[in-house]
């Protein structure tokens, strides 16, 4: 499968490649947010004024959040399932000025994997209740670390 190699914005360059699998990734649940679509999406997540969110664990993984308190700051990596993957350059909406895509922190990446730092309030159930997400509602989470190792 190759893309479609035809800019449709000034300032973008695409790859024409196979998108052949290199790796495996394991989701392993679901991040909830209240934003419907990508352009509903925050620039980025607000950990102390940010909507309340949640990251549901499938519940073999529930054994891995032990030793996690409230108030915590965790890094959540997840899989930006709804973008694009051919994008070499792409221009900023604040200046349009053309831009390679990683100097950039857009979704739209060979690999599309998010990043977002996020404060922990709190663990009801199979979810941790937080706040800090930019992502749309049911995008698959990937992974949590925390953002600085405790008794590092």
């Amino acid at each position: 499968m190759t893309q479609d190699t035809e800019p449709s914005d000034p300032g973008e360059a695409r790859i024409e490649a196979p998108l052949t699998a290199d790796a495996h990734v394991v989701f392993i649940g679901r991040l909830r947010t209240p934003f419907a679509r990508p352009e509903d999406c925050p620039r980025q997540g607000d950990i102390e004024a940010g909507p309340e969110c949640r990251a549901v664990l499938d519940p073999v993984y529930l054994p891995a959040l032990q030793g996690l308190e409230p108030g915590a700051t965790l890094d959540l990596l997840y899989w930006l399932d709804r973008s694009r993957r051919d994008l070499l350059t792409q221009s900023r909406k604040s200046d349009g000025a053309p831009r390679g895509t990683f100097s950039l922190r857009s979704p739209v990446r060979p690999n599309p994997i998010g990043l977002s730092q996020v404060r922990l309030l709190r663990r009801e159930g199979d979810a941790l209740v937080l706040r800090g997400l930019d992502c749309v509602d049911g995008t698959p989470l990937l992974d949590i670390k925390p953002a600085k190792c405790p008794n590092a």
